[in-house]
């Protein structure tokens, strides 16, 4: 029998300390961002040095002479948290299943909600990334809509309602709802992009499938109307399934089996991990939480340290400013 942790990835005992230790922390991030060639983030000069004693870990490039230190040109640039918090964050948002919420951050690590809550953003938008390849053989397309549960109007909605002699808003599930809709393409045994957007429509369902789906794919999706047409100019073909006769799963001639549980199971994920983890998202930062569900389910298949050197190189050459943070 193999000893207990003999499969774990040395990588999270090495973030495990640098969670603890803040020259470990900068090792860790220099190493994984550097390897042995700390390139300068201003010329991308090679030729630098590090400045001995200096509480700020920084370098010195010989040919621009300019300074600087691992977190500029990234995510965690202009912050002052220390880097040990930072891996602290990158382990936990890489190891949950489901999410990782500030407020339970905020209680492991001792830092303020707002600062919490801003660093874990700025993971976020590292893990947010525009498609560098395209989903290939099956490719299945669904859509949800994020909000809660529907609930009835409130008392102060029934009486503003009735004061400017308006109907009473409603609240539904699927479309027409008031919830925000989103749209997943996933590939079977690959990656997934999801985003939300501001209306479902066939323009907008075609335009998201040709935007990160290969030519030569399949697309599989259920029966609602708006999928008309969505296959062409795709080499596979549309397959659908139609849910309203509870018909999930079907086998064609061929032996491909027609169903859309892989992007189901996402939004199965999103959708838990924001009524169990996060409790509400507002729609303003819904694409963060979505690109995190999305990142998290595209390295489904890889090991927890695996996932965190992922994230770990998609962090360069991306800024996020307060003032902005919720457009980006």
């Amino acid at each position: 029998m193999p000893k207990v942790g003999a499969r774990k990835n040395p990588e999270i005992e090495i973030a495990q300390r640098a969670m603890v230790d803040e020259d470990a922390a900068v090792e860790f991030w220099e190493r994984h961002r550097w390897s042995d060639c700390p390139t300068c983030v201003r010329c991308g000069s090679v030729n630098a040095y590090t400045i001995k004693n200096d509480a700020r870990r920084r370098w010195r490039c010989r040919d621009c002479s300019r300074m600087y230190t691992v977190k500029v040109g990234t995510v965690m640039e202009d912050s002052n948290i220390p880097l040990r918090f930072w891996t602290m964050a990158l382990h936990f948002m890489t190891a949950g299943k489901k999410g990782y919420a500030a407020k339970q951050f905020q209680r492991q690590s001792g830092l303020s909600y707002k600062s919490s809550l801003f660093l874990l953003n700025r993971i976020r938008y590292a893990m947010a990334d525009e498609p560098h390849e395209m989903l290939l053989g099956t490719v299945e397309v669904d859509e949800a809509y994020i909000g809660g549960k529907p609930r009835s109007a409130s008392k102060q909605a029934r009486e503003r309602a009735a004061a400017e002699g308006k109907e009473i808003p409603k609240s539904k599930r699927g479309r027409g709802t008031l919830k925000t809709p989103v749209i997943a393409i996933v590939q079977r045994g690959g990656k997934a992009y999801a985003s939300p957007v501001a209306s479902v429509n066939a323009q907008t369902l075609k335009l998201a499938v040709e935007m990160y789906a290969h030519r030569t794919v399949r697309v599989v999706t259920d029966s609602l109307n708006l999928y008309n047409g969505i296959g062409e100019g795709f080499r596979g073909g549309h397959y659908t399934v139609n849910h309203t006769v509870k018909e999930y799963a079907r086998k064609e001639p061929d032996g491909f089996v027609t169903h859309t549980n892989s992007v189901e199971g996402f939004f199965s994920l999103l959708q838990r991990g924001i009524i169990g983890i996060y409790h509400s998202v507002s729609p303003l930062h819904l694409h963060r939480y979505v690109s995190e569900a999305a990142f998290r389910y595209s390295y489904r298949f890889c090991d927890d340290g695996q996932r965190m050197i992922e994230l770990v190189k998609r962090i360069e050459g991306k800024k996020l400013h307060n003032r902005n943070s919720a457009a980006l």
